[in-house]
């Protein structure tokens, strides 16, 4: 597409709600324009990758990929979190293929170059010859794991592939101010309390979707039957995060009536407030008095998405059987959604799609997440920095 055409098409975009364009089908089907948006969106940015809870101890690791690359989630023997290039610095065999706790060096299989769990490079088997495990060519201090620049917050792993994102603290500054009431220590509910959808749909979809509660009254009839249309509000932060919240947010309550242990220190707000909010680009949160939850969205392919969700909790020690219902419970509205992202990707192969348009009452934090992929976009095309 020519250069003034795709600036076009973007500015479309971005254009107020009222006149604004979704993005076109290719930001949904064709792999070159998938490949350049990942670049400007998934790669500069800092984007979800996982959470602290699936490497609770120091030593634990779990390898991961995140848009093909080969990444090795580790807490370190002083119980810092952090993420390396999944491979080693010889000649990039792949280090760890399952999770596990590694008790002393992480060792290459191919020719047992070992690693601390710091990414320092340790150990050099016979790499000056039979029985010579040093070399002067081979400076073992510029040879450690490549580490990826990350941060921890509400125990997910940002990453920030290309390294030259602006601090998270000031990207999110007004996430972080607005959400400093119910900045709480949490505790995962273990096991029970984190499951994994596949959906056969891209994962902008997935942010769409979550974005806006017009969709309630349809999708999710048992969630409007108590928490109705009218009781949402939009929340809206052009460039950074934006979702919807409720005025009328219902407690899980046990057999005997019981409920989960509150967070402390809250607003009256929270009695019946709930907010839920996507966090730009692939992370969805949800925070509530009695517990929260974060969703990774893992792109896996153009039309394939895997939403990674775990449920947190004020207090360590909540009941089991609460902890199963709350997630079965959440875990059949997220399901609700699955059949709608799938149809809209599946109509995605429609030529004659343009987008589709916004309701100015009610898509505007779903516009706003479009117009932030296309801004995004347009700088990264112009050479410029879109922070």
């Amino acid at each position: 597409m020519p250069k003034d055409q795709q600036t076009d098409y973007l500015s479309a975009v971005s254009a107020p709600i009222e006149l604004a364009r979704g993005l076109p089908n290719a930001h949904y089907t064709d792999p070159a324009t998938i490949a350049e948006e990942n670049a400007a969106v998934l790669e500069a940015t800092w984007a979800a990758l996982s959470v602290g809870a699936e490497v609770p101890e120091p030593g634990d690791c779990k390898p991961l990929e995140f848009l093909g690359q080969p990444l090795l989630l580790l807490r370190d023997g002083d119980g810092q979190l952090r993420v390396f290039q999944n491979i080693c610095r010889h000649r990039g065999m792949i280090l760890v293929s399952e999770p596990r706790k590694i008790e002393g060096a992480i060792r290459c299989p191919y020719h047992s170059w070992c690693y601390a769990k710091d990414g320092r490079l340790v150990s050099t088997p016979h790499v000056g010859g039979p029985g010579q495990n040093s070399h002067p060519a081979m400076d073992r201090a510029t040879l450690g794991l490549v580490e990826v620049r990350s941060h921890i917050w509400r125990d997910v792993v940002f990453i920030n592939l290309s390294g030259d994102a602006p601090p998270f603290e000031e990207v999110h500054e007004t996430l972080l101010t607005r959400w400093k009431e119910v900045e709480k220590p949490i505790f995962h509910g273990g096991p029970e309390s984190s499951f994994m959808l596949e959906v056969e749909t891209n994962w902008k979809l997935a942010v769409e979707n979550y974005c806006e509660s017009y969709h309630l009254p349809w999708v999710h009839p048992g969630l409007n039957s108590y928490s109705r249309l009218e009781d949402h509000y939009h929340i809206e932060e052009p460039g950074k995060f934006s979702g919807q919240g409720t005025y009328v947010y219902r407690q899980l309550k046990g057999e005997e009536e019981e409920v989960f242990p509150d967070f402390e220190g809250l607003s009256s707000f929270w009695d019946e407030g709930a907010e839920y909010v996507a966090v730009y680009p692939n992370l969805l949160l949800g925070a509530q008095r009695d517990h929260c939850y974060a969703i990774v969205l893992e792109p896996v392919a153009h039309d394939r998405t895997r939403e990674h969700v775990h449920l947190y909790y004020a207090q360590p020690d909540t009941p089991e059987a609460m902890r199963h219902k709350n997630a079965a419970l959440w875990k059949g509205v997220f399901i609700e959604d699955v059949v709608v992202v799938e149809g809209m990707q599946k109509g995605r192969a429609a030529p004659g799609f343009d987008g589709g348009r916004f309701s100015p009452a009610m898509d505007g934090p779903t516009h706003l997440f479009h117009a932030w992929v296309a801004e995004r976009l347009a700088a990264h095309r112009e050479g410029r920095d879109a922070d």
